[in-house]
């Protein structure tokens, strides 16, 4: 264990806390339907983590919340396919996903289930308050019917040709092929998915639809009053408002889900349907907040995040998902938010992602193609999948994965740069000045124009992390990595030491400094690597890790 004598950090630099603000965090709920893939992983739940991280780091009070999603036809075909009852494949797919993010270092304050009671209590009491103020409606809508499975089938148990683009395995509800949302009524030689039989018909059947319509001047006045979304966020919600709103579904013909029930009474002619998985999968979000003030004895210390007449107009409340997902958070759930009438928190900002390739083509979960976040934790560690995932951060566009460009990336960012500098001065200084930081000599020009140096590239990394821009605030941190080998190769102590000791044991301790300075600011991406390197001068990494201020 290195002595930490005399190891702060670089000169000038102190380890402030800016005023605490209070900032709620919520990543895309991952599909119950099997471990996710990378895409799915840097999508939403990694930048949520990297951006709650950093802003804990700061000092200020973060609550990360996600969940599995667990209703819907995928969770029903998938438990089909397993050979199991869909209450235990649930169960035990949101385990196994919970200790897959655990082990990439997703650092939730609460992973949740949308099975759970209090998304059950929610939704319905959303759904109430929502026909209440009139905006659900009870209407008569053709849906595909097949004849050998004696079922009315939800949209995505029914596949078909995509109309608009031709792709021949596209779902009922969204082509995975061109990306557009659909109407199973609208496909192209429909089968069903459950046994593939194309003995199918459209009959009639009643649901309950959220008028959306009605809420178009309201949500558009809302989104307008974002002017500094991200633009992929902004294009995407202008595009739906442009189009105008249309009135939706919110039941399906299914079993496992929400029952379309109020306090127990069960809405007359809707015994075997449920609320449709993207009507009450966004509740969750409160819901599993709710679960995080139950699991952790707080009573109602929930409401504080999430009811504007209970403490959450302070809170600043930030969204993370993919581009697939931005129209029912801009439009769908503010609906059913603004709808209410309720004091419940909005979110403020919506970072939205772009799509990871794998190798040009979709990664799938359904088709198993890509790799896979288990898997990837069998053949690396996390941090070199987390680095190279936001340091390529499919941000302005898609990003393609490919294996050779991540064994590059890794080589030379990871290895290269940030391991070669701790590698070079720890074995040194070890070998010439014991495994304690030398406290003699002063610190001159060169250590001067380095700590010039680092403010403003430290500055840039903040701003850009404030930002959400993380691919331009990774290229900052390669950089501050990058200048302190720099440093290393101009102040030389493994040549300075032989005529000056004492200017070599100054230049030794900065540059000791900085792997302290570099593992406070790497811990936001890498955060097991960042506690290796406090762990050399035995250092609390949350203590250690607080945000440098200048």
């Amino acid at each position: 264990m290195w002595t930490a004598t005399a190891c702060g950090y670089r000169p000038g630099l102190s380890s402030g806390r800016s005023a605490m603000a209070r900032i709620l965090i919520t990543s895309a709920l991952p599909y119950i339907n099997g471990i996710k893939h990378l895409g799915n992983l840097v999508g939403s739940m990694l930048p949520a983590d990297v951006y709650a991280r950093f802003k804990r780091q700061q000092g200020h009070e973060v609550l990360y919340i996600c969940a599995t999603d667990e209703h819907g036809t995928p969770a029903e075909l998938a438990a089909r396919a397993a050979g199991q009852d869909i209450a235990d494949y649930c169960r035990e797919q949101h385990d196994i996903q919970k200790k897959a993010g655990a082990e990439f270092g997703l650092s939730f304050n609460h992973f949740g289930r949308s099975s759970n009671p209090p998304n059950h209590r929610l939704t319905q009491h959303f759904a109430h308050v929502l026909e209440q103020n009139g905006l659900i409606e009870e209407r008569t809508d053709k849906q595909v019917y097949s004849i050998d499975d004696e079922r009315f089938l939800p949209d995505r148990y029914v596949e078909g040709t995509c109309p608009h683009c031709a792709y021949e395995k596209a779902r009922g509800d969204q082509c995975d092929n061109c990306g557009r949302l659909l109407d199973p009524v609208d496909l192209i030689d429909p089968y069903s998915a459950i046994s593939g039989s194309k003995n199918v018909e459209v009959r009639e059947t009643k649901h309950l639809h959220l008028l959306q319509a009605r809420m178009q001047d309201r949500i558009a006045e809302w989104i307008n009053s974002k002017p500094d979304w991200p633009q992929l966020t902004k294009s995407i919600a202008q595009k739906w408002l442009k189009e105008g709103l249309r009135d939706r579904s919110i039941t399906r013909d299914l079993k496992w889900g929400i029952p379309v029930a109020y306090k127990g009474e069960v809405r007359p002619g809707f015994e075997n349907k449920v609320f449709y998985v993207w009507f009450d999968a966004p509740i969750e979000y409160i819901a599993a907040t709710e679960e995080w003030a139950i699991v952790n004895d707080k009573g109602d210390e929930w409401e504080r995040w999430w009811r504007t007449d209970k403490g959450a107009d302070d809170v600043t409340y930030v969204e993370f998902m993919g581009k697939d997902n931005v129209a029912f958070h801009t439009v769908s759930f503010p609906a059913t938010i603004l709808g209410s009438e309720e004091p419940w928190k909005l979110v403020d900002t919506l970072k939205s992602l772009n799509w990871l390739t794998w190798y040009g083509g979709k990664f799938s979960t359904s088709q198993n193609r890509g790799i896979f976040m288990d898997q990837a934790l069998e053949l690396l560690p996390a941090d070199y999948w987390r680095w190279h995932l936001m340091a390529n951060a499919p941000e302005s566009d898609d990003a393609s994965f490919t294996l050779e460009h991540f064994a590059s990336v890794v080589n030379k960012d990871l290895a290269d740069v940030l391991g070669n500098f701790v590698n070079r001065i720890t074995r040194f200084c070890k070998a010439r000045f014991g495994e304690e930081v030398p406290s003699e000599g002063a610190y001159g020009e060169a250590e001067a124009a380095l700590e010039k140096e680092l403010d403003a590239k430290i500055k840039s990394y903040t701003d850009n992390l404030e930002l959400m821009e993380f691919r331009k605030a990774f290229v900052d941190l390669r950089a501050i990595w990058v200048a302190g080998n720099e440093y290393l190769q101009v102040a030389a102590p493994w040549t300075v030491i032989k005529e000056d000791k004492e200017r070599a044991a100054a230049s030794v301790r900065c540059a000791l400094n900085l792997i302290a300075l570099f593992a406070a600011l790497s811990r936001p991406v890498i955060p097991f690597t960042a506690d290796k390197m406090f762990a050399i001068f035995g250092l609390d990494p949350t203590e250690a890790g607080r945000w440098p201020s200048s």
